[in-house]
């Protein structure tokens, strides 16, 4: 069972940045294509950014683009999550995702979930 360990949520302003880690248990990350979900309070949860096995190529929410950046470090068989110029609309639970089969930009093909850390920007 692969697992998927997220930290770097927290309290701030708008404005401000945070930058999110997930921790995969095994080589997941050099393995597989590797995202990030988020859901605000009662909203469905939605794509937020993904990136392929090599990290050549990074896929972005409109939400998001210019303001997120999403890396790995298959080494450290960690996914990052850069986030910058945050805004209130950005508040939510984010979860790490990885999939198998191909970039995940919709949860049908994601194979494994975070627990979720909570991101809160007040304005």
């Amino acid at each position: 069972q692969v697992q998927l360990v997220e930290s770097g949520g927290g309290l701030v302003q708008a404005g401000g940045s945070l930058r999110l880690s997930c921790a995969a248990s095994q080589r997941t990350v050099a393995s597989y294509f590797m995202g990030w979900f988020r859901q605000a309070p009662g909203s469905e949860r939605e794509f937020v950014a993904a990136i392929n096995w090599s990290g050549g190529s990074t896929y972005y929410a409109d939400s998001v683009k210019g303001r997120f950046t999403i890396a790995r470090d298959n080494a450290k068989n960690t996914v990052y999550l850069q986030m910058n110029s945050l805004k209130p609309e950005d508040t939510a639970v984010y979860y790490c995702a990885a999939s198998r089969v191909r970039v995940p930009r919709s949860e049908g093909v994601v194979d494994y979930w975070g627990q979720g850390t909570q991101v809160t920007v007040s304005s």
